[in-house]
């Protein structure tokens, strides 16, 4: 993959405006999906009445080509190297976030944007930036699956769950299809509407988002459900698993009677109330397990466990292994991928 050559231009508008460049630092196992949802939108953008709008340099941590997600090797432009302070950096993030996220990978980071170099990122690479302490005071988004971990490892960054966000001079985006709705916004911002209107159309993208929009449709929604009772008692799980509240107290919350609470659950998920939030309490706590330095008793804590023997009990009743035995192999796996 070429970075596009730079070309005079006749902007839209018949403003002067210079042609933009952004930068993609992937880092191992990145997203397929949101790396190329963002540069083909770029690509697309170069299509308008001929002439071209954008150029872009693809580069890893030295410069070698990289493996994605989805297993395919991209080759790219170069390692890491001084930018022009009038480059935008978009870091695209994968699995073991904090692993790939090397020091001198922060180090180029923090160089790079003391400049005034724009920077964002794609689906967990926020995780990389927060490390490179460039998130202070902003409001983030990561991929929904990596909140817990994110909300645990940064407790003093304001995490929201919309699809992306945009503050000042850095943006965060939640990674997949949602990179797309984050590059029309910005090709939006930096030439106007008219040429992400074009984009959207030539990608048969027909409702882009906004940033407003959430990443997630809420459990009701997937299942059809339009009972307000039972989506505010989905909603307080959610938002309390690390003190679970009873469920006499989660029906007295919504305004009905426990019976009434567990009739809804077995009605739209087939399951009791009891079920239901031991496996959110669970998931989360893989996901903790998974993508965080946690040892297994803050995790413990973390999901609501008041004891590690409790958790652990019931952590191989769902998984089908220890938490001590998943945590082993998923520290190996990051030994091996470094």
């Amino acid at each position: 993959m070429k970075m596009g050559t730079p070309v005079a231009i006749l902007p839209i508008q018949q403003t002067a405006q210079p042609l933009k460049r952004y930068v993609f630092l992937l880092l191992d196992s990145f997203s397929a999906l949101g790396f190329n949802c963002a540069i083909e939108a770029l690509n697309a953008a170069n299509g308008y009445k001929g002439q071209t709008y954008y150029s872009w340099l693809v580069i890893s941590r030295d410069g070698l080509p990289i493996t994605g997600s989805n297993g395919l090797t991209v080759n790219v432009d170069g390692a890491l190297q001084p930018l022009s302070r009038k480059d935008t950096i978009v870091v695209c993030g994968g699995a073991d976030i904090a692993s790939t996220s090397t020091l001198d990978i922060l180090n180029w980071l923090r160089r790079e944007t003391r400049k005034g170099v724009s920077c964002g990122a794609i689906g967990t690479a926020t995780h990389t930036l927060a490390m490179a302490g460039l998130l202070s005071d902003k409001s983030v988004t990561t991929h929904w699956e990596y909140h817990s971990a994110f909300a645990e490892t940064f407790p003093d960054l304001s995490l929201n769950n919309s699809i992306f966000s945009i503050e000042q001079n850095r943006f965060t985006c939640a990674g997949g299809a949602s990179s797309m709705d984050l590059m029309l916004y910005l090709i939006a911002n930096d030439y106007d509407q008219t040429l992400a209107n074009w984009v959207a159309d030539q990608l048969v993208y027909t409702s882009p988002r906004t940033k407003e929009h959430k990443q997630r449709l809420s459990t009701h929604c997937h299942n059809g459900v339009r009972n307000e009772k039972f989506s505010q008692a989905i909603t307080l799980m959610s938002n309390n698993t690390e003190e679970p509240l009873a469920h006499s107290a989660l029906a007295k919350d919504v305004g009905i009677s426990t019976r009434q609470l567990e009739r809804l659950f077995r009605k739209y998920l087939n399951t009791s109330p009891k079920v239901y939030y031991m496996e959110l309490r669970l998931e989360k706590a893989r996901n903790l397990l998974l993508q965080t330095n946690m040892s297994i008793t803050e995790i413990c804590v973390a999901c609501g466990f008041n004891s590690t023997s409790h958790f652990s009990k019931c952590y191989r009743h769902q998984f089908g292994l220890s938490p001590s035995f998943e945590n082993a192999a998923s520290s190996s796996k990051a030994i091996i991928s470094t």
